[in-house]
């Protein structure tokens, strides 16, 4: 097949064969790549990679993370016994113990086996109080899109007759025992693929004739509808996700809503015992106020909804401290707090007045802290908070605190997993082409070569905060071998907030690779190392942001390891799940987006004579969120004009880098092979 480029115009692509996800000539091109690629790669030093990796993912000391539901701890396990999982449970007086006892409730494993099926587990929802009911959802190979199946927890088995599903992008809460709230493809998707209608489907009846209670247009992103049973009192809250940062909320019941939640589309609040809390993206104008973008405001739920918006200051952004999330357990309110990336913890109690403030104590100022209620149901909660606590070179800890507040204890911590003895952190600071300080974190030992190598990340995009958590892949392959690895905080994400977003969204997307390129440069500038010794890896959005080092910035990377990535952003917004994105990039069928969106279209921007580094393209063929197609068309174009450019694609792992541990390490151990041998590391 004729792979020469011959792009002429945007939408003249010579590669959309390569978009048929199993297409005869497009599984031929795959295989063929893949095995070019492992040839090349996965020598006996990949395979000890590999399996050292994996022995660490696998480790029977790392932490197990639990959710409580009624009188049990609730987890998902997975090892090298059960590389599939477990779903168990076990009492919170067991789980406090060296060797908790574990009753097992599904073994995925087995499950896989006994039904021919490639099961990956992607949740439950259990039935309130009693939780001896759950709707499990099953993804085959990874996918977003999944079979939601009832299971009986005392019986271990699922229900003959029972709630069932088929495979798609939605969800489902109960309603009762015998009546379930449906988000689901049922009838018809959004341009997105997601749900555009809620059903109410009562057990025994053909889902496809249950009564809709709510439909959305299909150029909105989705529908979602949930239950909420506060002071014994059902409510059904109704979802119209408009775009990817906007939405209007309804309160109705079992038969629809009923009146509609009078808050600006972008703004996110949530309530609870008749208080609520808000916190709009945009300037807000109530009553002659004008209240600024991500300040959190608080006021009584029945004033709202009668009109009466006289909301009280909860919170005031700066420009380097910011609101990262806020949620209620049992009538207080906790805030996730970044004040310049140092996280901090409050917990206000509402009330007619000014509402209380109290610091939770205790909790680490540096590193990385994550904070939400114990309880998988509010209605069941009595106040207490999990917190989970790291750093880059400090394994995970699980601490149990509370609104009260009260100082942590420590519940369970994970074992280490690779060597950090000699590792320093650093934070530093580079200059990006409009002036802005861009934040990163460096990690690895006081190397004064000058040639250290560099494994440089980030992200940068839906206001999604990246921060430098501790990293078994990172430390197992990069640190324990006498790597540095880097973690910037670029625009796009939210760090600082909602501004910093806006920074590099739409038509400054280009503005947040630059702040990337800023902390390539900024390495060098500081004698850390040389462009050559910088290897780049970011998956999806950050695979865009890759995509565009190769194609803007290659002088400054050794080798680039691009991973389930946006590329070509002509065409994104009709391949599976892209049109919801166009509130992060912009519409590409708009003259007027193309102008600037043109200027981070890798698949466009890609040009013969160029000195582009080498890169390994990677995806999966499961991934049902972002197509494919996108790093199959890069990589045969950068082939096609004679660069050199790798390819890999496992069939399964959805949206990452596999399904289980061993499809992981796998993943992860070739990329890094490619990147230390392509920056001339000898680990």
């Amino acid at each position: 097949m004729d792979l020469r480029p011959t792009i002429a115009t945007p939408d003249d692509d010579p590669y959309r064969w390569l978009e048929e996800v199993e297409g005869e000539a497009a599984i031929a091109w795959v295989a063929q790549q893949n095995a070019r690629t492992l040839a090349a790669f996965a020598d006996a030093r990949f395979e000890a990679d590999r399996e050292g990796l994996k022995a660490a993912l696998d480790r029977p000391d790392k932490l197990p993370m639990v959710t409580r539901r009624g009188r049990h701890l609730f987890n998902y396990w997975q090892d090298a016994a059960h590389p599939r999982g477990l779903w168990r449970r076990t009492t919170l007086d067991s789980f406090r113990t060296a060797t908790p006892a574990w009753e097992v409730l599904l073994d995925l494993d087995a499950l896989a086996t006994a039904e021919g099926e490639d099961w990956v587990w992607a949740g439950a929802a259990t039935f309130p109080v009693t939780h001896d009911r759950a709707l499990l959802r099953l993804s085959r190979g990874g996918g977003d899109a999944v079979v939601m199946r009832e299971f009986d927890l005392a019986a271990r088995a699922f229900v003959e007759g029972g709630f069932v599903l088929p495979e798609a992008k939605g969800s489902a809460d109960w309603l009762d025992r015998d009546t379930l709230l449906v988000s689901s493809a049922l009838g018809g998707t959004t341009s997105s693929g997601y749900a555009r209608t809620i059903r109410r489907w009562s057990r025994g009846t053909d889902p496809m004739q249950a009564p809709v209670l709510f439909e959305v247009p299909e150029d909105h992103l989705s529908a979602w509808a949930g239950v909420d049973r506060e002071g014994g009192v059902e409510t059904v809250i109704f979802r119209d996700g408009i775009g990817f940062f906007d939405a209007t909320i309804h309160i109705g019941d079992r038969n629809g809503p009923r009146s509609l939640v009078p808050l600006p589309t972008d703004a996110h609040y949530t309530w609870q015992h008749g208080y609520i809390a808000v916190k709009p993206r945009t300037p807000w104008m109530v009553g002659g106020t004008t209240y600024a973008p991500d300040t959190l405001l608080g006021l009584a739920l029945a004033d709202l909804l009668a009109g009466k918006v006289q909301p009280q200051v909860l919170f005031t952004p700066a420009p380097r401290r910011a609101l990262q999330g806020f949620t209620w357990c049992d009538g207080r309110l906790a805030l996730s707090i970044l004040d310049d990336l140092a996280p901090v913890f409050t917990i206000l109690t509402p009330g007619p007045g000014e509402w209380a403030a109290a610091e939770i104590p205790g909790l680490p100022r540096i590193g990385v802290v994550n904070l939400w209620p114990f309880d998988a149901e509010a209605e069941e909660s009595d106040g207490t908070l999990l917190a989970l606590a790291q750093d880059p070179v400090t394994p995970p800890q699980l601490l149990l605190t509370s609104v009260a507040p009260a100082a942590p204890a420590l519940l369970k911590a994970s074992t280490p997993a690779f060597d950090a003895t000699g590792l320093v952190v650093t934070r530093h600071e580079a200059v990006s082409t409009d002036g802005e300080r861009i934040p990163y974190v460096q990690v690895g030992p006081r190397d004064e070569s000058g040639k250290a190598p560099v494994h440089l990340s980030a992200y940068g995009g839906f206001q999604v905060s990246r921060l430098p958590v501790y990293s078994t892949v990172s430390g197992r392959l990069w640190l324990e071998k006498g790597g540095t690895a880097v973690v910037g905080q670029i625009r796009g994400g939210g760090e600082f907030g909602t501004a910093w977003h806006e920074a590099g969204r739409g038509a400054r997307k280009a503005q947040s690779h630059d702040d990337f390129a800023a902390i390539a440069a900024d390495l060098v500038a500081r004698g850390v190392t040389v462009p050559g010794r910088i290897a780049a890896e970011g998956g999806s959005n950050g695979g865009l942001l890759i995509a565009n080092m190769l194609t803007r910035y290659p002088e400054r990377f050794g080798a680039l390891f691009c991973t389930i990535p946006l590329i070509d952003m002509r065409r994104y917004t009709k391949l599976l799940a892209g049109a919801s994105w166009i509130a992060e990039y912009g519409d590409p069928d708009k003259a007027e987006d193309w102008a600037f969106i043109r200027h981070f279209s890798a698949y466009h921007a890609a040009e013969p004579g160029r000195p582009y580094p080498p890169i390994l393209l990677a995806t999966t063929r499961r991934d049902d969120r972002v197509h494919p197609g996108h790093a199959r068309k890069m990589a045969a174009k950068l082939q096609a004009l004679g660069y050199d450019a790798r390819f890999y694609e496992p069939e399964a792992g959805g949206h990452g880098y596999g399904k289980d541990n061993s499809e992981v390490a796998r993943f992860a151990a070739l990329g890094a092979a490619f990147l230390r041998r392509s920056i001339g590391w000898d680990a």
